[in-house]
């Protein structure tokens, strides 16, 4: 019999506000969770943990770490046939990033549940890593990670793509969140979050008050998404919002009301049909912003700055997208290497 009886949300409009599983520690660890953490962090939490509940169908102070190990390898087992393989990472199973999110929520309860002292549980049963085995015998001190997720490089749209999304966007609404992602590099949380007073036009700067991680920023933005913003200001929001929000529902019962996650999924995925490419995400707009920024020569440290990355190796991957900054590296390098051998 199943400890947990269903995932619950309860809603404020368009909002989660808290999440239970109908067990009282995870309930309260994700009650603690809510507190700190945007709704979609919660939901993931309480969904990675519904399916290790119904897989190790065991109190938490009876999770072991080989129940632990045994849910890896329950994950891992091929879900479409022993030949189907995930692309990224040539697993039959779930993907390495899915299993590794999974296991951090696991392991972020038990931290909790052990914190608290009251719960019956001492140790996290989810391991750091495998040990290694270091010089003269001894322990290694890093160990190996249990999951090994591939580190791969984001897609970016080619200026043309771009152009002909843009293009096949139908409002003056749908344009500016596009380009709210496309030349200002905000993730789609921010866009929705945005409210009028975070508008800047006068500055051509945006402040995001709903970053990731609780942090706050105040970003420059291109000319041409506070003119977009302005024509859809004039011409299409409604007159009677009771929201401050600036992006909303322009048709429909929910006319007036903040837009939703989904909402905007929809409009980006309608524009990528008609515009004919085969994969776009809003995500992918952001990538693609820095990616340009930093080929027409953005500094690293500007880009994380505008990007809200709390460590600068989050925004060095941008290094790597850019199509001239590694080969005019090696140019330069190749060259001086050339001159010292004809030195010689």
């Amino acid at each position: 019999m199943s400890v947990i009886s269903g995932l619950i949300k309860t809603m404020s409009g368009n909002d989660v506000v808290a999440v239970t599983l109908g067990h009282p520690l995870l309930d309260d660890y994700l009650e603690f969770v809510a507190a700190r953490a945007r709704p979609n962090t919660l939901l993931a939490a309480a969904y990675d943990l519904k399916v290790f509940f119904t897989e190790v169908v065991k109190q938490p102070a009876d999770v072991s770490t080989a129940d632990v190990l045994a849910f890896i390898k329950l994950q891992r087992a091929p879900r479409r046939g022993p030949r189907v393989v995930a692309l990224e990472d040539g697993e039959a199973g779930l993907s390495a990033r899915t299993i590794k999110r999974r296991l951090a929520s696991v392991s972020g309860l038990f931290d909790y549940l052990a914190a608290r002292g009251d719960a019956g549980v001492a140790t996290n049963p989810v391991p750091r890593g495998l040990a290694t085995r270091g010089r003269r015998g001894r322990p290694g001190v890093r160990g190996v990670p249990l999951i090994r997720a591939p580190r791969t490089l984001p897609r970016v749209l080619e200026p043309a793509d771009a152009e002909a999304f843009l293009t096949a966007l139908r409002t003056h609404r749908d344009r500016a969140m596009a380009q709210a992602m496309l030349l200002g590099g905000l993730r789609r949380c921010e866009v929705l979050g945005l409210r009028l007073p975070d508008l800047r036009p006068g500055e051509r700067r945006v402040f995001v008050a709903e970053g990731k991680g609780g942090r706050e920023r105040i970003v420059p933005v291109s000319a041409r998404f506070f003119s977009t913003v302005a024509a859809y200001y004039d011409t299409e929001r409604p007159r009677t919002c009771g929201t401050d929000r600036v992006f909303v529902v322009l048709k429909g019962p929910r006319r007036g009301q903040p837009l939703s996650a989904a909402g905007l999924d929809e409009i980006v995925d309608g524009a990528r049909r008609r515009a004919g490419l085969e994969h776009l995400t809003c995500h992918q707009l952001r990538h693609t912003c820095f990616t340009r920024l930093r080929e027409a020569g953005m500094a690293l440290e500007a880009i994380q700055a505008q990007a809200g990355h709390a460590s600068i190796e989050s925004t060095r991957v941008y290094l790597h997208l850019a199509n001239d900054w590694l080969a005019g590296e090696y140019r330069r390098a190749a060259e001086a290497i050339e001159a010292q051998s004809v030195q010689l």
